[in-house]
């Protein structure tokens, strides 16, 4: 496959991976036990939360990234 392929299809697919990540985060940041936590423990939360979502992607942008024509 070529470089420009799997960068639109890998383009397309981390773009809609982060919109359901982003809808997925913000209903666990409005969940109860994640409120009344304590305000350090919500901020190593939001934190961890918002760059949790590389974590699972790493692999694919070294796809979309590989070597190749």
């Amino acid at each position: 496959m070529k470089r420009r392929t799997r960068k639109l299809i890998g383009a397309a697919v981390v773009l809609a991976f982060v919109v359901v990540y982003a809808l997925v985060v913000m209903a666990l940041a409005q969940a109860r036990i994640f409120q009344e936590a304590h305000a350090v423990v919500r901020g190593f939360g939001y934190a961890l939360l918002g760059i949790g979502w590389i974590i699972p992607m790493f692999p694919f942008i070294k796809w979309m990234e590989g070597g190749g024509e």
